[in-house]
């Protein structure tokens, strides 16, 4: 049975056009692209060209794209780079609500001595701007604010914080992993200095990444070994899986309005019928500016496991969190820093859609989803008193 994929958040399939360009470069160009034969300097040029794709997507230069291996290595180089060219200062900001990638290499950081201020956000998931201004001082060293969060979807005004720390003159990096690709992105006019992207959150492979540094701005090399990206990232390059990024980001430019509001559409009915469907069900975070594609549900006096044992015995797949955290039995961070109550932060699903996704597998979901809620109810202890008293 194919599966209904809605945990498009935590990755993505491989698009057709993707897996087609790469597929060469996986079986008869096997080269090494820092050769210096013809067979080996042809890959060299395919790097370049995936570089300019990815470029465009953010509307960026080539030379400002570093090639990485994932979303993580991007975000741990820029929070590295940025402490390695400040040594003098020993404070880093961030919030409450990142992806492990960055929360806990902060929280690494404090660890080993520096300063780290964790801002909060309110109840609907939205970036406190007034604990941002009094958090920043003359000893931080860099910033490193998401752009979208990946559990709520909600964006944060990444142009607003970057115009107050390009004052202050403060590195600012943003992961956007999960914005990359489903909203429009333009560097020429965000004022952050470094920006990470995944290629497996955009139909890419896993395995690959890049980060964007902006010309001018300092930057120390994470990975340190040989020539290549210019210097700034040593180790033999992931050819196919670059070459792949770049063909992902093409499609992403092309098809960013149209699948925008397409997502929209579907997220919309899925989330309109289970709010009707499905009694004391909940929208956890801003519904007005967030991503297309995603959508965070709670279901109170349920555990969000058991919905989704239930959901995969129907081949539907979707998630209670970030997939970096779901190993863990401790309730999601970003809803407890949201201040969720008890009884809905164990019940909390995230649908996130794909340009994949049809409007008859949201169906399917409103069809059975109900029943699913209202049988596990009846078999806790603090659902069926609720039921009772209806």
């Amino acid at each position: 049975m194919k599966p209904i994929y809605f945990d498009n958040n935590a990755t993505t399939p491989i698009a057709p056009e993707v897996l087609n360009e790469m597929l060469p470069y996986l079986k008869d160009f096997y080269g090494n692209p820092s050769s210096m034969h013809t067979f080996g300097g042809h890959l060299h040029r395919k790097i370049e060209d995936a570089r300019a794709k990815v470029a465009v997507l953010i509307n960026a230069e080539p030379e400002e794209i570093i090639f990485t291996s994932c979303g993580t290595e991007s975000d741990n180089t820029a929070i590295m780079s940025a402490i390695e060219s400040y040594p003098q200062k020993r404070h880093v900001i961030t919030t409450r609500v990142e992806h492990p990638a960055v929360l806990n290499f902060c929280k690494h950081l404090a660890r080993k001595g520096f300063r780290v201020t964790f801002l909060p956000v309110d109840k609907l998931g939205r970036f406190d701007m007034d604990a941002f201004l009094k958090a920043v001082d003359d000893d931080t060293a860099m910033v490193s604010i998401m752009y979208a969060n990946n559990e709520t979807g909600v964006i944060f005004p990444i142009k607003e914080i970057g115009e107050i720390l390009r004052e202050r003159k403060i590195v600012f990096h943003t992961d956007a992993v999960q914005a990359v690709g489903k909203i429009p992105i333009n560097v020429k006019e965000l004022p952050v200095d470094m920006l990470s992207l995944s290629g497996h959150k955009l139909h890419a492979p896993k395995g690959v990444g890049a980060l964007y540094v902006r010309k001018g701005t300092r930057f120390y090399p994470y990975i340190i070994g040989g020539h290549q990206e210019h210097g700034r990232r040593a180790g033999t390059e992931n050819v196919a899986s670059i070459i792949g990024l770049g063909k992902a980001c093409e499609l992403a430019k092309e098809h960013l309005h149209k699948e925008a509001g397409y997502l929209c559409s579907l997220r919309d009915k899925l989330e309109k019928a289970l709010l009707d469907l499905c009694p004391d069900s909940q929208i956890n975070g801003d519904t007005i500016n967030r991503l297309p594609n995603t959508t965070n549900m709670s279901f109170r006096y349920i555990e969000g496991e058991a919905i989704l044992l239930r959901l995969d015995e129907y081949g539907i797949c979707a998630s209670s969190g970030s997939a970096c955290t779901s190993g863990s039995l401790e309730p999601s961070h970003v809803l407890r820093a949201m201040g969720i109550p008890f009884n809905a932060i164990h019940g909390s699903i995230r649908f996130s859609l794909s340009r994949y996704n049809t409007e008859e597998e949201i169906d399917k979901v409103i069809e059975i989803m109900p029943a699913i809620i209202k049988e596990l109810r009846m078999l806790s202890p603090y659902g069926k008193k609720e039921l009772e008293n209806c």
